[in-house]
């Protein structure tokens, strides 16, 4: 297949939505993904990530959320067992998925935002858990 750079909105959808699709295959975090958001909300969900990166790479204004409650409300509803793992694994299907169909200067953006993204919501998620 021919990789190409990332041009547009549907460039970042065709990312979101191969790499929740990897997502949801993987034995380690899918379960988590797969338990969190329920299958009639899948596109509904596609539809917001895909406004996420789209604002992070282009700087469009689409996207209206909260990532940081929504990931510590996860890790609470899985009894704060959520580790730097998952959060490795997450990057790394999320690489293989840039990897698989792009190139370019918004290909080694969405890394490096990524990459950035998932160290802040982990330290996060880790400073919001119980202390024992």
């Amino acid at each position: 297949m021919d990789k190409k750079e990332i041009e547009n909105r549907e460039d970042v959808y065709k990312l979101v939505s191969t790499f929740y699709d990897k997502i949801k295959a993987d034995d380690f975090i899918g379960p988590i993904f797969l338990k969190t958001i329920p299958d009639e909300t899948w596109e509904s969900h596609l539809q917001k990530l895909t406004d996420f990166w789209e604002t992070n790479l282009f700087f469009v204004r689409k996207f209206k959320g909260n990532p940081m409650k929504v990931h510590k409300d996860v890790d609470r509803n899985f009894n704060h067992e959520i580790s730097q793992e998952h959060f490795g694994r997450w990057l790394q299907l999320w690489f293989e998925t840039i990897d698989s169909f792009f190139y370019g200067t918004k290909a080694h953006e969405a890394k490096e935002r990524a990459r950035n993204i998932a160290s802040m919501l982990f330290f996060k998620m880790f400073d919001a858990k119980p202390k024992v």
